[in-house]
């Protein structure tokens, strides 16, 4: 088994980053073999400067390596490891504009610009698959806005594979783990948690200190009902849910058994104890990672590390893909 899964290195991580995707990645190092990779050459399809991509890098590692990722997993940078832009190149023969046009993130981030759109943007899922199948990933974790990204790496490899007569790309799985909580914004339960929000009250950064989170947790948007005996209750109630679910999150619990604890309490008594459980969890988090941003050729060089071992393992399959395409003899 072998799970394969970027993510952008956008910097800023806040508590919807480190419950949705973070701490997933930290368990998946038990359960196989794990490549991790921050996706910078995705980045480049985005409005970045080259100082806040090469920041972000770096900052998005020390936060990986803050939150558990360890020695377990192969955590390495996109663009050090050329194989995955050189597949993307090969399989670009392979895909088609069909494919590509319908892809839904395509359309959300074109908008009516397409015109103006960069071609990387376009690519963009090309180099989605080429990052997994260079690889020969069997699995890839992948949220409700990644399944088509998934279907088309699938597609392509099949196409591949059949183009060219040969059995080189495996068909990559979604991989499922514990359900990974939808946390959304502390002043609007209708919205995901963002660092793109403009209230820094709507979330709580993983840079916070003790102070700033206990203060984002007493302003969160509750309402003036006591929590209920039953979690399905607050189903029209988004921002209690919210915080429940963060609780339960945090905490390695069913949502149900935290409302079984706080049932008939308050909001004045259930903030408290959720700030206080996020303060213990995230504490030692942010120490670490202060740790880490001190030394940030140290990161660097771990990242050079992972990008060794990464690279030897996409040599065999890009040098495969080259044969059966006829670059190499």
């Amino acid at each position: 088994m072998r799970v394969v899964s970027g993510i952008q290195t956008t910097g800023n991580l806040h508590l919807g980053n480190y419950l949705g995707a973070i701490k997933q990645w930290v368990a998946m190092q038990d359960q196989g073999e794990c490549l991790f990779f921050l996706a910078d050459l995705h980045a480049l399809t985005g409005n970045i400067s080259p100082q806040e991509l090469a920041n972000s890098t770096i900052e998005m590692a020390a936060t990986l390596m803050a939150s558990g990722v360890d020695d377990r997993a192969i955590l390495f940078n996109q663009a050090r490891v050329p194989a995955h832009a050189e597949l993307c190149w090969i399989l670009n023969g392979t895909a088609r504009m069909g494919w590509l046009n319908r892809m839904t993130q395509w359309k959300d981030k074109a908008g009516k610009n397409r015109e103006g759109a960069s071609v990387g943007l376009f690519t963009y899922p090309v180099l989605q698959a080429a990052d997994v199948l260079v690889y020969k990933a069997t699995h890839v974790p992948v949220g409700e806005d990644q399944k088509q990204h998934l279907e088309l790496a699938r597609d392509i490899a099949t196409k591949f594979n059949t183009d060219y007569e040969v059995d080189l790309f495996p068909l990559p799985e979604p991989f499922i783990s514990k359900a990974a909580p939808r946390i959304m914004s502390l002043r609007d339960g209708s919205a995901k948690m963002s660092k793109s929000d403009p209230s820094d009250l709507s979330r709580i950064n993983l840079s916070d200190d003790d102070d700033t989170i206990a203060q984002k947790f007493r302003k969160a948007k509750t309402d003036p009902e006591p929590l209920p005996d039953s979690f399905d209750a607050l189903a029209e109630r988004p921002e209690a849910k919210n915080l429940v679910t963060i609780f339960a999150a945090l905490s390695d619990r069913d949502p149900q058994s935290v409302i079984a604890e706080f049932a008939g309490q308050g909001f004045g008594s259930f903030k408290p104890a959720l700030a206080d459980l996020a303060i213990a969890t995230l504490s030692p988090v942010r120490a670490r990672l202060n740790q880490l941003l001190g030394d940030r050729e140290a990161v660097g060089a771990q990242l050079a590390k992972g990008a060794a071992r990464a690279s030897e393992l996409a040599a065999p399959t890009l040098l495969a893909a080259q044969k059966a395409v006829g670059l190499q003899v």
